[in-house]
């Protein structure tokens, strides 16, 4: 089984004491004139791991109207048991998210990590005593280290301690595990092979040039599937021999491969490819002759993730449908489709089949809905909910649903967006919420702040998948590439466009938010349509591309550079300097709310140091709150639940939303 990091929650809080920021420039950032005569900022006030920065005190009664919300909880499926009969799930009862077991259908979760960092993600040992390995980092460092959990609750540290870990896969008899690791030169990822009890037993199997990851081991145990991973858009697989550690090409043709699982009697491949095509299809591969198939009929959307049963006849898919999942069963030798579960709309993930019966775990959750794990028995045919997590109480009939519109942008392609409209006439103010990634999508998946928004405070809520969102097929995908970065920015300039065409929406009170990339797609949305929005909240995000490329964390630069562009070189160097949003700085007149973990190794803090002191230098209200003890994003409880009440209080002001 292989570890998948989970995407952190985008929030953010301030802190203590602040550290020297890692990457605020000396200089003042490209564009930005030194400043003669210095307007001194707001004096930052320290509470606990939060720092805020220029935020007003946040009111009793927005905390007592909110804290319903904030008590939403959901759980996900980790691991399933060889027998089928318990389930190890992450879900959060205290400040962070810890692995749970549950033993049947609402039983009782029995915490069994105990850790101060969030804990998301379990791989089970074979065998059944309960031992399994789970990953956390320090304060959202991003160095994850991984750990072994013994059956009564021992744990133990398997990894250096230091370096970056990434997956992990178990052997089938569960001797052996492998893992990428930059303990090499703190850059490349590399392939390593252990036992999973003693760190000093590991040994490196394959130096990469890049990111490399292991998928699974062969089933006799000789060999281990690896995946190159260049960009979104481009991945390669390999194969390793445990003994020697050669690696053995298996894809000659450029495209993606995301995922791939071995056949159980391993003379095939099962592998999730765009080879061939616009969209991720389900191929296999002949190991033996190079051969390739197609598996499904040529699909409308991409095939998102794949399981096979641990008798090696069914694979479980989920094909991405418009942001919705759908689970399909299919029979492992002829790729014939044998039905569909019964699920929901909604969003499908975490797919796990039990080793040693026919059951099938996984996540789902809705807009309307929190998430929760389920199973799937083959042999009933039934569906049955594992988990059934709090709302805080909340009328969940009251809860909005959203409505799937297109817009026409600039070029008159279609854009996707998710409408969560208010209940009664309006007019409505209008909250855009901007994905990050810039590789991700926008899902309908259960948000907090949302149902607020849409059903306290009456604002409209859209939350678009603009150009170069995945799930659309590599063609969309690669619509903001290097030089065409701003046609995104111009999608939401459409979507402001169609607001205003609504006569249920005030186009005078239209207010943008996102996180990482989708940060950036704020402040750039800010520089460009500023007139026509009034506020911007700015979570993790870009503000300059080049200082960004400069420091971010090195094993990830060159995969940046992939989507963005190199700035080493001259002139996408002045291009990216061109676009940046410090650069225009003096184009922002809206009011805006920047939010930061000091940790963040990906988009480093001084992103956010030089917006705020270059728009306050303006003249220009920003408002900032930093979290000491987080990083891209915010997991804790108490930093996510200070960032959501001040990111409400920051709307309803500037939308003129009043109690």
């Amino acid at each position: 089984m292989k570890l998948v990091l989970c995407a952190l929650l985008l929030v953010t809080a301030a802190c203590a004491s602040a550290p020297p920021c890692p990457v605020c420039p000396s200089e003042p950032p490209p564009g930005i004139a030194a400043p003669t005569d210095p307007t001194p900022g707001p004096t930052p006030i320290a509470t606990g791991p939060l720092i805020f920065d220029g935020t007003p005190a946040i009111p009793a009664a927005l905390k007592a109207s909110l804290i319903r919300y904030l008590e939403a909880r959901s759980a996900a499926v980790s691991a399933i048991a060889d027998d089928g009969k318990a389930l190890l799930i992450a879900t959060r009862l205290g400040q962070a998210s810890q692995i749970h077991r549950v033993t049947q259908p609402g039983g009782a979760r029995t915490q069994v990590t105990f850790e101060a960092e969030p804990v998301s993600t379990a791989v089970a040992l074979p065998g059944g005593d309960g031992a399994f390995f789970f990953m956390r980092d320090n304060g959202g460092d991003e160095r994850f280290q991984y750990f072994r959990s013994e059956p009564l609750g021992a744990t133990r540290l398997i990894s250096d301690g230091t370096s970056r870990h990434g997956a992990l896969v178990v052997s089938r008899d569960g001797k052996r595990i492998a893992y990428s690791s930059n303990a090499r030169n703190g850059k490349d990822m590399d392939v390593w092979l252990g036992d999973g009890r003693d760190p000093a037993n590991a040994k490196l199997l394959a130096e990469a040039k890049g990111q490399w990851s292991p998928f699974s081991f062969s089933p006799d145990g000789k060999s281990l599937l690896v995946q190159e991973f260049v960009s979104i858009e481009e991945q390669r697989l390999h194969l390793l021999d445990l003994a020697s550690g050669a690696a053995t090409p298996l894809t000659s043709k450029r495209g993606a491969y995301r995922e791939a699982v071995y056949s159980g009697d391993g003379k095939r491949l099962f592998v999730m490819t765009d080879k061939d095509g616009d969209l991720v299809e389900l191929q296999s591969l002949d190991l033996a002759s190079g051969t390739w198939t197609r598996l499904m009929d040529s699909p409308r959307w991409n095939v998102e993730s794949i399981a096979l049963s641990g008798d090696g006849k069914t694979l479980a898919t989920v094909t991405n449908e418009d942001g919705y999942g759908v689970l399909r069963l299919l029979d492992a030798k002829s790729g014939k489709e044998l039905g569909r579960p019964k699920v929901p709309a909604g969003v499908i993930g975490g797919l796990a089949f039990a080793r040693d019966a026919p059951v099938l775990a996984f996540s789902f959750g809705g807009s309307t809905v929190s998430g929760d794990a389920y199973t799937y028995d083959l042999r009933t045919k039934k569906v049955v909910r594992w988990t059934f997590s709090e709302v805080g109480g909340l009328d969940e009939a009251r809860f909005v649903e959203p409505e799937l519109v297109r817009f026409k942008s600039f070029d008159g392609r279609e854009i996707p967006a998710f409408y969560y409209r208010p209940r009664g006439p309006g007019p409505f103010p209008v909250v855009i919420n901007i994905h990050g990634g810039p590789e991700s999508q926008s899902r309908p998946s259960f948000s907090p702040l949302v149902q607020y928004l849409v059903g306290e405070s009456r604002v409209a809520v859209l939350v678009p998948n603009v150009r170069g969102s995945d799930g659309y097929g590599k063609a969309y995908l690669g619509l903001d590439n290097g030089r065409l970065r701003e046609d995104s920015v111009k999608d939401i300039g459409a979507l402001v466009d169609w607001i205003g065409e609504r006569t249920e929406l005030d186009r005078k009170r239209v207010a943008v938010m996102g996180g990482s990339y989708g940060g950036y797609m704020v402040l750039a949305s800010l520089v460009h349509f500023g007139e026509r929005i009034v506020a911007g909240i700015d979570v993790v995000g870009i503000s300059n591309f080049v200082t960004f490329l400069e420091n971010t964390a090195a094993y990830r630069r060159d995969l940046r550079r992939a989507e963005y562009g190199d700035e080493s070189d001259p002139a996408m160097r002045a291009f990216l300097t061109s676009i940046s949003p410090v650069t225009n700085v003096a184009n922002i007149k809206s009011a805006l709310f920047v939010v930061h973990g000091a940790n963040d190794p990906r988009v480093p803090l001084g992103e956010a140091e030089q917006i705020v002191a270059a728009v306050r230098q303006g003249g220009r209200e920003a408002w900032k709150l930093v979290a000491m003890n987080e990083g891209h994003g915010f997991a804790k409880r108490e930093n996510r639940d200070a960032y959501l009440q001040l990111a409400v209080m920051f709307l309803e002001k500037h939308l003129g939303v009043s109690r």
